[in-house]
């Protein structure tokens, strides 16, 4: 049976940045969860249509920017001009989106540790993986902690680790689907990163008896972060970063 490597991330991770406390993946937004005593973000990166890497969830630029489309056939020029802010409150209007580089150098600055949540546009999965692989490596070259890459899409961790097996991987699920303990071991994951309601006991032993942490989304009541911290869970990452002290 593998053994459980030391894992170097603190158990609290600030989702997004501070949750929805601030727009999502903007610089605003990881300073916000700073101020809040968090010392580790989750962020979403996807490729600009010239192969930049910045922080959005969505496909569609609609919803957290005042742009309209697909951000993913858009150069940075072009994006890099967008509102990212004004959608969620007065107070953020003009934010602009964040590439993965300002991100990178915030954290190190600060000596915060990220979450890289793969995200590509769709159809782009593997070269998404190698780009933000890629990108990450350079920008955390020498740190004394790895960020961290997860995606949904196996495609693009394997992308991740075809081009940069050194950087920790973990496999997020919304559900447990047929082979997911087999896919998770055969990408060398670090851990799996799953929706909280599919922990239990089995669960968690299953994938600490693989070697692997066990690290939850998207965890915003007590009861639910309780019950994850009696399983001996790894990490929880919330969007209440008002609510849950980091320190815990």
């Amino acid at each position: 049976m593998p053994e459980l490597k030391p894992w170097p991330y603190p158990r609290w991770v600030a989702h997004r940045g501070a949750g929805k406390l601030a727009p999502e993946n903007t610089l605003a937004a990881f300073r916000l969860g700073a101020a809040h005593g968090y010392r580790m973000f989750e962020c979403d990166a996807k490729l600009s249509a010239d192969g930049v890497a910045f922080l959005m969830h969505d496909a569609e630029l609609d919803r957290t920017t005042n742009g309209h489309g697909i951000g993913g056939e858009q150069p940075w020029s072009a994006l890099s001009q967008l509102d990212a802010g004004g959608w969620h409150s007065r107070a953020f209007a003009g934010e602009p989106l964040a590439t993965l580089e300002n991100l990178a150098r915030f954290c190190l600055a600060s000596n915060h540790l990220l979450n890289i949540e793969i995200k590509p546009t769709p159809g782009t999965e593997r070269e998404t993986g190698e780009a933000v692989a890629r990108q990450a490596a350079r920008l955390w070259q020498g740190a004394a902690i790895a960020p961290l890459l997860t995606s949904f899409q196996v495609e693009s961790l394997k992308g991740a680790q075809a081009v940069e097996p050194g950087l920790p991987r973990g496999l997020l699920l919304d559900k447990l689907w047929n082979g997911w303990l087999e896919a998770a071991i055969g990408l060398e994951c670090a851990a799996i990163v799953c929706n909280h309601k599919l922990w239990d006991a089995d669960t968690v032993a299953q994938v600490h008896g693989a070697g692997m942490r066990a690290l939850s989304y998207t965890v915003n009541d007590e009861q639910a972060a309780q019950r994850l911290i009696a399983l001996d869970t790894d990490g929880i990452i919330t969007d209440r970063v008002d609510l849950f002290s980091p320190a815990a």
